[in-house]
């Protein structure tokens, strides 16, 4: 799920990047976990400070 709040990538590309990684997973799935765990991803990604060396 943090593939597609981080970088923008369609749930089908998730999918490819897990499935090369061993992982078989559907896009409808990472679909509801976006759904069900993305907003708080995405505050987090928001509210968290830069530190040392970030571009």
């Amino acid at each position: 799920m943090w593939l597609y709040h981080r970088f923008p990538l369609s749930f089908r590309e998730v999918e490819e990047m897990m499935m090369e990684r061993g992982v078989v997973v559907s896009h409808e799935t990472i679909r509801q976990w976006c759904r069900k765990f993305g907003q708080t991803y995405a505050n987090g990604l928001r509210r968290r400070l830069p530190r040392p060396g970030d571009k």
